[in-house]
């Protein structure tokens, strides 16, 4: 029993020193594959003006000591890449695909060029990816919606391509989804109503077509939306005015059509609608304030709206930037009440058929930058 007892405790101890021989054999190894992927990296990049990389990422030197460069204190594996705006230009090598304890990677504000390799869905535990700014091109990765963890997602500003892959709705995490300033084109898939936890979603300026997706609505957490310069049509959804904690709503620069919905008009979370050139019609509530007590900025310049002006602006105290202007309104004047305005610092109403003529006498209105107001083809 004796001689057994020992035979049992002499292989747990030499399992046991396997065992840690082993973890620390890969964790060399994964050190090892950490550096030999940013060294890809630094062979990838075809210009270094400022030498960040050139005189600093050395073989001979620990890798947790370079430039931009963070390892994480338990493994020693990187755990963040930040090589933002260092103008730097090349292209990302499959080998970044490697760097699997990375959560945050920083590329911004280069000149990278290229498409994105597919190996990079293995970032798994990416949290931040940072692409904008740079001259990546080809089409947005189906893959992406493979990086589960994400939760800040910039690709702005670059010239990717393609449509809007509904993997994206696999991205429930994501909070900051900002894929403005490029060529995608197609529709906005519905899927992006399962995004329950978007914050910003930005599309702006580029080849977006179709309707707005009802299922915006769903979006409970979205604080600002940002769509303008597509071809977006088919109207804005009554839906959009529904959600809850909507305070930045760009919509402009679209042939949206139709009508602005009542649910709109009445959510007192927004501070700054911009819908111009969006081909709207219809009229302005005459208490449009009253729903709106928090709008700071409010242009929907180059439309098609018609009837009077709203009577009632008192309520519209922290307003600074009005644009009503290339509209069809008629049939009365410039309200009093908006020259009594505290903060508000522009006003465009050129091109709008008013009748009669308001004397701003208010001392908040020295402030005022631009008033145009044409009448009956007179100028003032």
């Amino acid at each position: 029993m004796e001689k057994l007892l020992c035979i049992r405790l002499w292989l747990f101890t030499f399992s046991f020193h396997c065992f840690m021989a082993l973890t620390l054999a890969l964790s060399g190894t994964n050190f090892t594959t950490d550096k030999f992927a940013l060294l890809a990296l630094k062979s990838s990049i075809t210009r270094d003006p400022y030498h960040f990389l050139t005189h600093n990422w050395s073989a001979s030197s620990s890798l947790c000591n370079w430039v931009g460069v963070t390892c994480d204190a338990h493994h020693g594996r990187v755990r963040i890449l930040n090589l933002g705006d260092m103008d730097l230009s090349g292209t990302i090598p499959s080998h970044v695909g490697n760097l699997t304890f990375l959560n945050k990677l920083d590329l911004g504000g280069n000149k990278f060029h290229g498409q994105l390799p597919e190996e990079l869905v293995h970032l798994r535990r990416l949290k931040f990816l940072n692409l904008s700014y740079n001259e990546f091109s080809g089409n947005v990765p189906s893959w992406i919606g493979g990086l589960s963890a994400l939760r800040y997602l910039y690709l702005g500003n670059n010239n990717f391509g393609g449509f809007i892959p509904k993997s994206i709705s696999n991205l429930t995490r994501l909070e900051i989804l900002a894929w403005n300033h490029n060529l995608i084109q197609g529709t906005i898939p519905p899927e992006v109503g399962k995004m329950t936890h978007l914050r910003v979603l930005s599309m702006a300026v580029n080849r977006l077509s179709g309707t707005i997706p009802r299922t915006i609505s769903n979006l409970s957490s979205l604080q600002g939306i940002s769509l303008s310069y597509n071809s977006l049509s088919g109207g804005i959804p009554s839906e959009m005015g529904e959600v809850p904690q909507l305070g930045i709503m760009y919509l402009g620069d679209n042939p949206l059509g139709g009508s602005i919905p009542s649910t709109i008009f009445n959510n007192s979370m927004l501070q700054d609608i911009e819908l111009g050139s969006s081909n709207l019609s219809g009229t302005l509530p005459s208490n449009l304030c009253h729903g709106l007590p928090n709008i700071q900025i409010l242009y929907l310049g180059f439309n098609q709206f018609s009837g009077i002006l709203p009577s009632v602006w008192n309520q519209c105290q922290v307003l600074t930037d009005i644009d009503l202007s290339q509209n069809k309104f008629s049939g009365g004047s410039i309200p009093d009440g908006i020259g009594n305005l505290p903060i508000l610092n522009s006003i465009y109403l050129d091109e709008d058929n008013l009748e009669g003529i308001y004397m701003f006498s208010s001392y908040n209105f020295i402030k005022l930058i631009l008033l145009f107001y044409k009448y009956t083809g007179a100028h003032l």
